[in-house]
């Protein structure tokens, strides 16, 4: 999928699939919150109102209240490219997000999807 169009994808349409991939692996939505926080900064109000606002996400990052400062600590491949190679800040911002839901979908423990940060977005 071309950069520009994920570039222009809303929030909202991508929230529902992550959601559909943690509860298929018996994880649960505040588990999804609490990493999307964890990343963004965007609290529970925060997230429901770019869901509700449908904002792309390019404007879902630039307006991250806060991105966590532990996010070079997110290493791995992720559709086949290695996320901490990624040069387009955008994309790797996009990315990590997706390497984190897919943690979370795969059941590892939090300590270790937060990078050890146990205290941020709990």
């Amino acid at each position: 999928m071309p950069a520009d169009r994920i570039r222009r994808m809303t929030f909202a349409s991508i929230y529902p699939m992550y959601v559909q991939k943690v509860e298929r692996k018996a994880r649960s939505t505040d588990d999804l919150d609490r990493v999307l926080t964890w990343l963004t900064g965007y609290d529970g109000e925060g997230l429901e109102r770019v869901i509700a606002d449908e904002v792309d996400l390019e404007t879902f990052f630039a307006q991250a209240p806060a991105m966590n400062p532990n996010t070079s600590l997110i290493t791995g491949v992720i559709c086949g490219v290695r996320v901490e190679e990624i040069e387009d800040p955008l994309m790797q911002q996009i990315r990590w997000m997706d390497k984190l839901v897919d943690e979370v979908a795969k059941g590892k423990k939090m300590t270790s999807i937060l990078r050890g940060d146990v205290g941020v977005g709990a």
